[in-house]
């Protein structure tokens, strides 16, 4: 069976290196995909843009497709999974209705109440006096959040009253995000440890995969502006059995009920980004309707079960009985982002340094990168690469994906140096 990814970051390259494993796969292609993909044996890139939803369905019909695992929500939001339906193409991804969860903050915050998912205090809006009128009138730090699709920097952490009005003054009338940002949605800063935990859900039944912590901000010590991720590893130590089952009864299960209860069918991998406050309580940041990215990378350098076979048993009614096995040790991924990441960056510059660092316990995952006419391997995104290892602890997984970190060089590179440095003792 060929199997089509969709999209062409560092999550993407992870998912296609891990589908071309599945005994059930033939043929594997990424649509756009990267230059990192495009070196990948039997893997094959796309000319076909992640968002071009008619594009890709007429192209996966072509092609026999047996199954499309969408990496990006762009896609979702836009209602490919209900287009390939219409051609009876399995998709494991949601449909639009059910992409709304990330689609759009107002709705998942609407979605939460009405379920009594835990959440933080929150109010939307769609004009900007309204909402500096609000805003002063709290005591507490605020997150200002665009309602649409921002590519994960429409976020904006605000210390006090002053800032928060002005990040909400900016994306409802300065135009920051676009459409994105043309509704806000204004909550109370959680203080705690974030962390990720993402399932497979094939519309009743949920799957959990295993723990995992982003980091968002730029810069070292958890500063700078908000990123898409700069590092993640698993699994996040502190998550015993207790607190994974008090997730799962608490939060994953009443959201795919919820969605179930409001007539909205949730099929593919749900992600809820959590805060966990000191007394170590899980309330919900975010949540996605796609696998996470960084977390992706060392999730996957760690799954040992058949990626394939799990998806299609998401498509196919047979997630209950699909084993889900991990390797115990942990892995830990770096992100090489491009000068000036997340705001504007430049194109184009050679990646020199990939050669002989990938292993069994070690992989460099492409993001936004390209091949050049005479083939060299160049920069084409504001995330890079995601250096990948695993290791027996997560100070050795550490060490060992920063040491091939400072192996690779493009101009203008940079990272955080504190990935996993909290629990790995470091």
């Amino acid at each position: 069976m060929d199997v089509l990814i969709v999209g062409g970051g560092g999550r993407e390259h992870a998912l296609a290196w891990k589908a071309r494993q599945s005994v059930d796969a033939g043929r594997v292609y990424v649509a756009p995909g990267n230059a990192g993909t495009a070196a990948e044996p039997g893997i094959e890139n796309l000319d076909i843009a992640a968002d071009d939803v008619t594009g890709l369905v007429g192209r996966a019909r072509e092609l026999g497709i047996g199954l499309v695992i969408p990496g990006p929500e762009a896609p979702l939001v836009a209602g490919l999974a209900d287009a390939l339906a219409t051609v009876g193409i399995p998709c494991f991804g949601p449909g639009a209705e059910a992409a709304q969860l990330e689609g759009s903050k107002a709705f998942a915050k609407a979605f939460m109440a009405r379920h009594a998912i835990p959440t933080a205090a929150h109010a939307t809006f769609t004009d900007a006096d309204a909402a500096a009128a609000w805003i002063r009138e709290q005591d507490t730090a605020l997150v200002v959040k665009a309602d649409g699709l921002a590519a994960g920097k429409g976020v904006v952490v605000a210390r006090d009253a002053a800032a928060a009005e002005a990040a909400a003054r900016d994306m409802l009338a300065g135009n920051a995000f676009g459409e994105a940002g043309r509704r806000v949605v204004v909550e109370e800063y959680l203080p705690g440890r974030e962390l990720s935990f993402m399932a497979l859900v094939d519309g009743t039944d949920v799957r959990p995969l295993a723990t995992s912590r982003d980091h968002k901000a730029r810069d070292d010590g958890d500063r700078g502006p908000n990123t898409g991720g700069m590092g993640a590893y698993s699994p996040a130590p502190e998550v015993d059995s207790a607190l994974f089952q008090r997730i799962l009864d608490e939060i994953v299960e009443p959201t795919v009920e919820g969605l179930a209860a409001d007539g909205i069918h949730y099929r593919g991998f749900l992600y809820a980004g959590l805060m966990l406050d000191a007394a170590g309580n899980p309330r919900v940041l975010e949540y996605n309707c796609r696998l996470g990215d960084p977390e992706t990378e060392p999730l996957l350098l760690r799954l040992e079960s058949d990626l394939v076979a799990l998806c299609r048993a998401g498509t196919e009614g047979g997630l209950p009985a699909a084993e889900i096995e991990w390797d115990p040790r942990p892995a830990l991924g770096v992100v090489m982002a491009a000068g000036g990441y997340p705001g504007s960056y430049r194109k184009g510059d050679a990646i020199t340094g990939l050669a002989g660092l990938e292993d069994g316990d070690r992989k460099v995952f492409h993001a936004g990168t390209a091949q050049a006419g005479d083939g060299a391997v160049i920069t084409a995104g504001g995330r890079v690469l995601c250096v990948t290892a695993r290791g027996d602890d997560l100070e050795v997984a550490r060490r060992r994906a920063y040491a091939a970190v400072d192996a690779i060089a493009f101009d203008g590179a940079f990272c955080r140096r504190d990935i996993g440095a909290g629990d790995a003792g470091g």
